[in-house]
């Protein structure tokens, strides 16, 4: 980490710290178009330059949001975007405190020779971009790895988990370089018939095998942070397992793992419900007696999906004043469960219910 200054390790320390500012989390609103145009084609909505904006806008200047969100993690086409009154969105968000994020990850391609793992494209001109997107207002980045179990076909492949570990570390270093603090996201995925001791496994050695790609390049821990999934059982697996199990197996992996230099750790909803995910923030924020980390939420679908939900049979239009009471709602909820203190309102939320039982029910 010579190739820092000290001016610039305070920079990246700083942003990290307010990542990590207990009881916020961060805003997940990363998706390409044709990921977003999914996600409208679904309610109706027309997937336009216009209509990504003003729903993005609404994400970041719902009254009362910067009460419940320290980071928004843009896609890069938003970056570029203005508010109604002409204001870039980046100094749209720092103006409420909300500090402003890019993903620059392009797209995930198979690796040959693994049977079905993948990496993610985007290190070619990293450097050039980050240079671009510090310029823009971003002060952090987002790259994500996705990684799928299956135990059945020998995956996820060593190949596999150390490419995917060794780019998320170069992409780190690359970020710090250019005075952006890097989220590293290390995602395995929910799919899959795993149970929740198979989970440990994996997610064990993926997060080992990241922590030590991260030191070998001479990643500065204290400017950088952790994005990753909650550990579950795949959603197919037949066995039950509470919130507590939950909780206490995603606590364990991050004590074996977890650097205390690191300030935060957000999770991921990846395919969670909103009250499935918080449920089991809550959880394990409660379990976590001895790490020093702040656990909190970046979140996507999670959040954004029953906003999404409100536009179905409005006429094709975005229905943003209901959005915004909705969204302020959930922030509500996951910003309690960032505390560990959120009460939920059903017995079960963030139990896996074995697959069996889902049938049966």
């Amino acid at each position: 980490m010579s190739f820092l200054s000290q001016e610039q390790k305070d920079a990246l320390e700083g942003t990290a710290a307010a990542l990590a500012t207990n009881g916020k989390g961060i805003t997940a609103c990363d998706e390409s178009a044709g990921t977003i145009g999914k996600r409208f084609d679904a309610v109706g909505i027309e997937n336009t330059t216009e209509n990504r904006r003003v729903y993005r806008q609404m994400l970041f200047t719902t009254p009362q949001c910067e009460d419940y969100l320290c980071g928004a993690i843009l896609d890069p086409e938003t970056l570029y975007q203005r508010s109604d009154d002409g204001v870039l969105f980046p100094q749209v968000l720092q103006e409420r405190g909300i500090v402003p994020g890019v993903k620059p990850h392009l797209k995930i391609y198979p690796l040959p020779g693994t049977g079905g793992d993948t990496i993610m494209q985007g290190l070619d001109s990293l450097a050039l971009r980050c240079k671009e997107y510090y310029a823009a207002g971003a002060r952090f980045a987002k790259w994500r790895s996705p990684i799928e179990i299956d135990i059945s076909q020998g995956r996820p492949t060593d190949l596999a988990i150390k490419a995917n570990m060794s780019d998320l570390a170069r992409y780190a270093i690359i970020c710090q370089s250019e005075g952006l603090m890097p989220i590293v996201e290390p995602d395995v995925l929910l799919s899959g018939s795993h149970t929740l001791e198979e989970a440990i496994g994996v997610n064990t050695k993926v997060l080992s095998v990241l922590f030590k790609e991260m030191i070998d390049h001479g990643i500065f821990m204290a400017g950088a942070t952790l994005k990753s999934n909650i550990i579950n059982p795949g959603k197919d697996c037949p066995k039950a397992y509470s919130v507590n199990e939950i909780a206490k197996a995603n606590v364990f992996v991050m004590e074996q793992t977890l650097p205390v230099a690191i300030k935060t750790a957000n999770y991921l909803s990846g395919g969670q419900s909103l009250e499935d995910a918080a449920a089991r923030l809550s959880a394990i924020n409660k379990q976590n007696s001895k790490g020093p980390w702040n656990l909190s939420f970046s979140w996507s679908a999670a959040l954004q999906l029953p906003l999404l939900e409100l536009c179905k049979k409005k006429g094709n239009r975005l229905q943003l004043d209901e959005m915004s009471k909705l969204y302020i709602a959930e922030l509500k909820i996951a910003a309690a469960a960032a505390k560990g203190n959120l009460t939920t309102g059903a017995h079960g939320n963030g139990d896996h219910i074995g697959r069996k039982r889902k049938q049966e029910e």
